[in-house]
């Protein structure tokens, strides 16, 4: 058991990470160990990242203990680099956490000045004066790398930059010149958001934090109207919206709605939080009340204006995709499903049933996006799974039978038709290789039956089997 991580007074009293638990008692009988748990510290530091999302939303983690923040086009909004980067550190601060921050021109140079420097806002032109005291491990490079480099006497990173660039590579490997070109801001270095980018963004900062759920619906309608101008500028409209709330604890509730065609009206918008709000209220606890309100569209398409009224301001009877939308938001996507079809031949596979919230609304007729049409020759109800029955005296061996039992009941067959041969996908490495032959029988009580052969009457192999697979109209 070794150590992982340690507070100041440890740290004073000259214990180190790495060092091993036996030992740090003998030279501390008194050390306080909690054991390490990597799953809360990975929700912390995630946490953390969300609450970071009101500077920024190019957050991107930098396991196990840091973050990077994109904020090019941000700073000015907060007052400047130097203001942003006090307000982040001294919010953190407050909320129980001592963490230390830099910005510079590149993420490596910020890592290195953060880590192994006194941090704050490095300036463009003094990049090689603040990296040359820092040691090569300031750099990014595996424990491998540094020991070599230790071992030729190598240990500052102002040692790498006045040698040749050639035998480093030689010696080192070009990952060693790509770290410090990285540092150097010579080579660009992306960061990965740990969340999408919304397309659309607006948000309201409060002077008093809110805590009723009317309040948080009227301020949604209105950030919802300040979204409308871009939305309109694009041609666009919203198919997925996320309202964010920030807590002035730090923490952070998201409340993502759909949309089944794209939306523009603010009401329709703050009509589908007050249904999804109403679903999560037990889970949405304000606590002391939320600061900052944020709407963002995480997805949208191109929106195709109509006039829905003579008035033509669209506020006539709510549309089926209206309804489908609230009841959506309240009761969650998989509540409405709607059939597809699917590029299969046999029946129990060429439908599906799908979200109703994926149906893509083509033209203003929406009811013919949801409708479902099956195939005129295809029973009215089919059988999720195909029930065996007996089939007796078939006219031909490869004819439909005269009579069969199907749950205990003998029918008698007075008119059939077919067969229609079905074959299998030779895609699904054996499953379902034998063929089917379907009939549509009609008994004498005027039932009428879709039944199927699997496999044929062959000499030497077994009889086929005979299934009901649905029932014509």
């Amino acid at each position: 058991m070794r150590l992982t991580a340690l507070d100041e007074v440890s740290e004073r009293f000259g214990l180190r990470r790495g060092q091993g638990l036996a030992e740090a008692r003998a030279m501390f009988p008194a050390i306080d160990v909690v054991d390490e748990d990597e799953a809360a510290d990975q929700a912390l530091l995630e946490a953390i990242a969300d609450w970071c999302d009101r500077y920024t939303p190019l957050v991107a983690l930098d396991r196990p203990d840091g973050l990077f923040l994109d904020i090019t086009g941000c700073a000015h909004l907060f007052g400047g680099e130097e203001v942003l980067l006090k307000d982040i550190l001294g919010r953190l601060f407050q909320m129980g956490f001592d963490a230390k921050g830099a910005i510079s021109s590149s993420p490596g140079l910020s890592w290195a000045v953060c880590r192994f420097g006194r941090g704050g806002v490095i300036p463009h032109d003094n990049i090689e004066e603040v990296l040359a005291p820092l040691p090569v491990n300031a750099l990014r490079l595996d424990m491998a790398a540094v020991s070599s480099l230790h071992k030729l006497g190598l240990k500052r990173i102002g040692d790498l930059l006045s040698m040749p660039r050639a035998p480093l590579a030689r010696r080192f490997g070009t990952g060693l010149l790509q770290r410090l070109d990285q540092a150097l801001g010579l080579n660009e270095e992306a960061i990965s958001p740990r969340r999408p980018v919304a397309a659309l963004s607006v948000e309201r900062k409060l002077a008093d934090p809110i805590q009723a759920e009317e309040h948080i619906l009227q301020l949604t309608g209105q950030v919802a109207a300040s979204l409308k101008p871009g939305l309109e500028a694009r041609g666009v409209g919203g198919r997925v919206f996320e309202l964010v709330l920030f807590r002035v604890d730090g923490r952070v509730f998201r409340v993502l709605v759909r949309a089944s065609q794209p939306l523009r009206d603010p009401k329709r918008i703050s009509s589908l939080f007050s249904e999804r709000l109403a679903a999560v209220h037990d889970d949405l606890d304000a606590g002391f009340g939320f600061e900052l309100l944020r709407l963002n569209v995480i997805e949208h398409e191109l929106f195709k204006a109509s006039q829905g009224d003579f008035t033509g301001d669209g506020e006539g009877d709510a549309s089926f995709a209206d309804f489908v939308d609230k009841v959506s938001a309240r009761f969650g996507a998989s509540c409405l499903q709607i059939a597809e079809l699917r590029q299969s031949h046999l029946p129990e596979r060429a439908e599906d049933f799908a979200p109703a919230m994926a149906a893509r609304v083509v033209g203003e007729n929406v009811e013919e996006a949801f409708a479902f049409v099956p195939k005129a020759d295809r029973p009215l109800r089919l059988f999720r799974y195909p029930e065996p029955i007996e089939a007796f005296a078939a006219t031909v061996p490869d004819g439909p039978p005269q009579r069969f039992r199907w749950r205990r009941i003998v029918h008698r067959v007075v008119r059939a038709e077919g067969p229609e041969r079905i074959s299998p996908e030779w895609w699904l490495d054996g499953k379902d290789t034998e063929e089917r032959d379907y009939f549509r029988l009609e008994s004498e009580a005027g039932r009428r039956f879709w039944i199927f052969r699997e496999g044929r009457y062959k000499s030497g192999k077994a009889a086929p089997i005979w299934r009901i697979h649905g029932i014509l109209a």
